[in-house]
């Protein structure tokens, strides 16, 4: 079993994520491909996603097994908020740390061929990788975000009101099954057998819906620590967002992205909300935004530090009459 170690500063620094992270559920789903497991909760998605994964995507594959180790590069320790930013961070892994942990991975894994290339570092079998994370993210995790953050975000507000009721004590003993809290120490069943000193660096609680079972976290130690842990749902609680029956006209009006943008607009957002409703970045959402204003789809004001934008008559027009039956 895994002891983390708390200190007093620890727990004044450990926070609890609102939303689900992009390159944890890349990870933890590509984890899920490759069984039979949760065949209630995954069966659908895994069966629907193998089917129609691009040959690309695959290559993930020799970078996560199902079972052991995962390089940690794939999820950067840093929070980012958006895919395309998370993206950014695993091209920008040093050539010592791919070959360190592809190194770890071979171990229990032998290497593909693609796998000995990466250790080199080479520009373009990183920028491979990054067109790996992309296409596989697009086929198998975006089309189901919207189902993804309404679980991530349920289990945050019962975490939430947990906290509220009845302080840390109360939230860290209830994070899941597997998880024990004795003050200082938390206990994590399941895990290797370690002892992790947060030494007053804090702990991410990331709620994760492609977590299974049992939390995880990353293998080194001296990266700023996270537990990753299941979030509970039950049959067809992951399905394909309910605007995907006009996504496909709205995308050949728009384009794909602008589409997106439309979609994530129309309950009115932050360009930070829109960036990571679509997974994009926080520069791509301003773009999206201001091409989506200029053509009159949409209004921007400014709300105290942010600025929010909501859709114009014309825009909800466009939305609803995409998502209008035929006939």
């Amino acid at each position: 079993m895994l002891r983390i170690h708390f200190t007093s500063q620890d727990l004044a620094r450990t926070t609890l994520a609102e939303e689900p992270d992009p390159l944890w559920e890349v990870l933890l789903s590509l984890h899920q491909l490759q069984v039979q497991d949760g065949t209630t909760q995954y069966g659908h998605w895994r069966e629907r996603t193998r089917r129609q994964l691009p040959r690309p995507a695959t290559r993930l594959l020799h970078l996560a097994p199902p079972r052991g180790y995962s390089p940690d590069f794939l999820t950067p320790a840093q929070h980012t908020g958006s895919f395309d930013e998370g993206v950014e961070r695993v091209l920008s892994t040093s050539r010592g740390r791919f070959q360190r942990e592809l190194e770890l991975l071979a171990v229990r894994r032998p290497g593909s061929s693609w796998t000995r290339e990466l250790v080199s570092g080479r520009h373009e079998v990183v920028k491979g990788l990054g067109h790996a994370m992309h296409t596989y993210h697009q086929s198998a995790i975006a089309p189901y975000w919207e189902s993804m953050r309404t679980m991530v975000r349920a289990d945050h507000q019962q975490k939430v009101s947990e906290l509220s009721g009845a302080g840390v004590d109360r939230l860290l003993g209830r994070i899941h099954p597997a998880v024990r809290w004795e003050s200082p120490v938390l206990t994590v069943d399941g895990l290797p057998d370690a002892d992790l000193h947060l030494d007053g660096r804090g702990l991410r609680l990331q709620p994760s819906v492609f977590c299974w079972r049992t939390p995880t976290k990353l293998r080194d130690p001296h990266l700023p620590p996270v537990l990753v842990y299941p979030v509970k749902h039950g049959p067809g609680a992951l399905r394909r967002g309910a605007a995907e029956q006009r996504s496909r006209p709205l995308a050949a009006l728009l384009g794909s992205t602008r589409a997106a943008a439309l979609e994530a607009i129309a309950d009115g957002c932050t360009t930070t909300e829109l960036a990571q409703r679509c997974s994009i970045s926080l520069a791509g959402a301003s773009r999206q935004a201001g091409i989506l204003r200029e053509a009159g789809l949409i209004t921007t004001r400014r709300a105290g530090q942010a600025v929010r934008h909501d859709l114009t008559t014309l825009g909800r027009m466009i939305l609803d009459g995409c998502g209008a039956p035929i006939g």
